[in-house]
């Protein structure tokens, strides 16, 4: 029966639909093939989610090996949330694609990019999706490989140094998570993640153990952008083409921090308690300084992309947050804010790509005026910036706020005031662009711009209203982040 073999059908479907789309050379033709195979994607999630609730935990063995000798495909409550939020942004975002691509890369190209596109939503899907360690470095490296030529196909040249900068880190985070998983191989003599964590409950806090936690948790830090760590992420965002950076930015950071909530609670917290661990201390301290130093250099850019990649490594920061405070509460809020931040940046990012779409600028001081001429496009942007901000209301007030209930149950009484101080400053870099657009006359190339079509604004006000309708029902977002949060520090994963 086909439903048995969701798991599967998740990650070779995307797979598939990459190698049709490398096989033709019309990228009208690829991109009709990206949109089957990302309108497929969420009901193959929603079915694992329905499993998942009716059923429990999901697993799947890969060619009729068992696990642990074979790779295991498990779907708990955890992975399947992920799974949802990388399928369903990949399934609203793929109308914006057509017009967008087309104008920014040549026609012999554009089926590479949507290849591309789909090979690197495989390898997201299979990370999340995997119960082996070493087959997540796989996917790793398939995204990965994936997204420095998305990147690359940027029109701009700087695109392919911001490429070639982020394959030099992304090697390097790659090597330090596959020396980890080898530390843990030798340790364990296991690959699969569930036998790993059980092992690790009877063999403790020893030397290797720890030295494995170290490697991994590097690897990742430098895959989800955690300050310091964030180098090549604004030029990555900055130069890829606008569907590309839309789509690598609600998604691609997301699931590496899923790969560390599950190392962190499902795989090490048998034998290693996190909160009392000196590694929470250090994500605390990390994690305040994402959330001020990046939103402050946001600040201060002049290009809205840019502006926003900064604000994605605050905001990551507010994920690492819940991670660090270690208790129910704050893993619940970064879970939730993965979800929302998924929503507002794809939405933020979408709708700058529209204003260079008819523009052909995303500077902020050539932009005067652009709420004017593109209505519909800015006032989206502006419901999704005060979601960043965390106006109540919106999906950012949610997942702040629960933050900072966590930071009162650990004690923390000054972190909350630190959250809210942090929303503050984003107030300026969202302001800033708000009031260029809406309160000065318009000049330049945007006197002559016209509203974004509607294959672009669609999916814009999707993600726009959906910032405002998961701000004040949060019976599904926070609902199932916290089924999830509470499992993993639970039964572990």
């Amino acid at each position: 029966m086909i439903l048995d073999h969701l798991p599967i059908i998740q990650v070779i479907v995307p797979l598939f639909g990459a190698l049709l789309c490398a096989l033709t050379r019309s990228g009208k033709v690829a991109w009709v093939i990206a949109a089957i195979v990302s309108l497929l994607m969420p009901l193959v999630a929603i079915g694992l989610l329905q499993q998942v609730l009716s059923q429990g935990v999901v697993s799947y063995a890969i060619g009729g090996w068992l696990p642990p000798v074979g790779i295991e495909y498990r779907v708990d409550l955890l992975n399947v949330f992920v799974l949802l939020v990388v399928s369903i942004v990949g399934a609203v975002m793929i109308p914006f694609a057509a017009r967008s691509v087309a104008a920014e890369i040549p026609e012999h190209k554009q089926s590479w990019f949507y290849s591309m596109y789909l090979l690197c939503m495989c390898g997201l899907l299979g990370i999340t999706i995997t119960g082996d360690a070493f087959n997540a470095f796989v996917f790793l490296e398939v995204s990965s490989l994936a997204t420095y030529t998305l990147i690359a196909l940027g029109s701009d040249r700087r695109a392919l140094i911001a490429s070639y900068q982020y394959l030099i880190v992304g090697t390097i985070g790659a090597t330090f998570y596959i020396i980890g998983v080898g530390i843990l191989l030798t340790v364990t003599g296991t690959l699969n993640m569930v036998d790993i964590a059980d092992k690790l409950g009877d063999i403790g806090q020893t030397r290797p153990v720890l030295a494995a936690l170290a490697f991994i948790i590097v690897g990742i830090s430098l895959k989800l952008a955690l300050f310091p760590l964030h180098v090549w992420l604004p030029n990555a965002y900055a130069y890829a083409p606008s569907f590309a950076t839309s789509f690598l930015a609600a998604t691609a950071t997301k699931v590496a921090v899923y790969l560390f909530v599950r190392f962190v609670f499902g795989v090490f917290g048998t034998g290693i308690e996190f909160g009392s661990f000196a590694v929470a201390d250090v994500l605390l301290v990390l994690s305040i300084f994402a959330m001020f130093g990046a939103s402050i250099v946001a600040v201060f850019e002049n290009n809205i992309k840019r502006a926003l990649a900064y604000s994605s490594v605050s905001q990551i920061g507010y994920m690492t947050l819940g991670i660090a405070l270690g208790n129910l509460t704050g893993l619940t809020g970064g879970l939730v804010h993965l979800f929302n931040h998924a929503l507002i940046k794809g939405g933020l990012f979408m709708a700058v790509g529209a204003v260079a779409y008819r523009t052909g600028t995303a500077r902020i001081n050539e932009l005067g005026g652009i709420g004017r001429r593109m209505p519909w496009t800015m006032a989206a942007f502006t419901i999704a910036g005060m979601a960043i901000i965390g106006v109540p209301g919106t999906v950012g007030f949610i997942s702040k706020y629960l933050l900072a209930v966590a930071s009162f149950e650990q004690g923390y009484w000054w972190l909350p005031f630190l959250i809210v101080l942090s929303s503050l400053i984003a107030v300026l870099y969202i302001g800033r662009i708000v009031e260029v657009a809406w309160f000065r006359e318009p000049t330049g190339a945007v006197a002559t711009a016209t509203e974004a079509p509607l294959s672009m604004l669609i999916p814009i006000w999707i993600l726009a209203l959906a910032c405002v309708l998961f701000g004040l029902d949060t019976e599904f977002s926070a609902g199932l982040a916290e089924r999830a949060a509470a499992f993993m520090m639970g039964a572990g994963g």
